[in-house]
């Protein structure tokens, strides 16, 4: 069975979170028999063609493919709000994008649920997300590397948010909570998802030169186990998401995470993390250590729920049904 697949990775766009979930499956897949797989192929003759993104890039590419196009809800209309300039209009455009393939994967309930409803007559399969166990564990070695290059000293308490730079991803709590908490360091990996049509993108930009000594902004690492190796606590103040792939990476390597209290987070990991729904509650989470190393002690072993195997073994099974093999 040929399977293609496709997202749209190149310029700012490797920012977007659904690249390297695409990514990570496309590795876990290459392993198994019975697939012959391309990545970002030239439209052919394939049996699955596997769409992570749908912006020009691969709306054009999805023209000209054959086979069965399948999509995977990355992006929705409720999440683009406080994402990118323009939200609304772009929002109108959904379902008519969505009908272009002939199969939808949802990541959580929630995204199930709003995809349905928009969309009541396309074939959906719910499949959550994986991590990769094996590479999202904690490296003491890459994380004392991580630590050297950005100037952190050893003990000095590190709070790491992978996400990108928008309102969305609650970056103004964020901020906000690193100004309370000057002894501590707060990393905020990522970048801008649109570039300049990013949401709030003159004022985030003023903002990131306007912040305080304990305040680092990496922006795109290639191995971003490093930073999480480095953190002692993960920081999720989002306000919506299709998944929360990042929580489910910090969980993996040993971390306690916080995050805000969204029915996209509570569905899937439930009790696994601290959840806040004021900034009271994000500061004093903050501050309890002992709850914080008991969370800690849990995480890794919440992961393995959730283990790429296990996703790139539903998604074969999908891909064989719509192939017919």
């Amino acid at each position: 069975m040929k399977v293609n697949f496709y997202v749209e990775d190149m310029l700012f766009f490797k920012y977007i979170g659904c690249a390297t979930v695409a990514k990570t499956l496309y590795g876990q897949l290459s392993a198994m028999d019975g697939l012959e797989l391309r990545w970002k192929g030239f439209p052919g003759h394939d049996d699955i063609v596997h769409y992570h993104t749908f912006g020009p890039f691969a709306l054009f590419h999805r023209r000209l493919s054959g086979g069965k196009k399948v999509l995977t809800a990355h992006s929705t209309p409720r999440i683009n709000v406080g994402n990118i300039a323009l939200a609304q209009r772009i929002n109108r455009h959904y379902p008519k994008i969505y009908r272009k393939f002939d199969h939808i994967i949802t990541i959580s309930k929630p995204c199930h649920e709003e995809v349905t409803s928009l969309l009541p007559e396309i074939p959906v399969t719910y499949i959550p997300n994986g991590v990769n166990r094996e590479y999202f564990r904690n490296d003491p070695e890459k994380g004392a590397v991580f630590r050297d290059l950005h100037g952190i000293p050893e003990g000095q308490e590190v709070v790491l948010s992978v996400a990108q730079l928008t309102p969305r991803k609650g970056l103004y709590d964020f901020l906000a909570l690193a100004k309370e908490h000057p002894d501590k360091t707060f990393v905020w990996m990522g970048g801008f998802p649109y570039g300049a049509l990013s949401k709030d993108w003159i004022r985030i930009r003023r903002l990131k030169r306007r912040c305080g000594s304990n305040l680092i902004f990496p922006g795109y690492v290639e191995d971003i186990v490093s930073a999480y190796s480095a953190a002692d606590i993960f920081l999720m103040p989002s306000f919506a998401e299709t998944f929360g792939l990042v929580i489910l990476e910090a969980l993996s390597c040993g971390l306690p995470v916080i995050a805000r209290d969204i029915p996209e987070f509570r569905d899937i990991f439930s009790d696994a993390v601290l959840y806040f729904r004021t900034h009271e509650e994000a500061a004093a989470h903050l501050g309890d250590t002992p709850l914080l190393s008991r969370y800690a002690s849990g995480a890794r072993p919440f992961s393995a729920g959730y283990d790429i195997r296990d996703s790139a073994r539903k998604h074969l099974a999908l891909y064989r049904e719509l192939a017919g093999t």
